[in-house]
Parts: structure tokens; C-alpha cells; sequence
């Protein structure tokens, strides 16, 4: 595995594609949590939304390895 994936010529970093699905994942998370009046109950919500970012991107990445070796 080079860690790379070819979008017509341009290799673009594997990392960046999972970066762009972890950010797709948490503004629908966000929504959701917004919609069920879950941020009421969070102190410092930009520092929860760049947790649950993070955990997303952690998920995706250990979901996304087995599949491309």
C-alpha cells in the first residue's frame, strides 16, 4: 500500500480522502445531536465538535486500513 490514491493522475494523500468522510460523518452528527438538543448539556461545544472530529477521523482511518491492504 503506497498510502496514496489516483484521481486521473493527481495522487492525492489516502488521509485527505478519510479526512473529507470524517468531516461528512460529523456535520451529520452534529445535526443530529443539534436536533436532539444534546449541546445543552455541553460546556464548550467548538472543543466537543473538534473531539467528536477526531474520534470520527480515528474510526474511519481503522475501518477504512484492513480494506486497502
Amino acid at each position: 500500500m503506497t498510502g496514496e490514491l489516483d484521481l486521473y493522475g493527481v495522487f492525492v494523500p489516502a488521509l485527505a480522502a478519510w479526512m473529507l468522510v470524517a468531516l461528512g460523518l460529523t456535520l451529520v452528527a452534529r445535526r443530529v445531536l443539534a436536533g436532539l438538543g444534546a449541546y445543552r448539556l455541553i460546556w464548550h461545544r467548538p472543543l466537543f465538535d473538534l473531539a467528536l472530529y477526531v474520534v470520527l477521523l480515528g474510526a474511519v482511518v481503522a475501518l477504512a486500513t484492513p480494506l486497502l491492504t
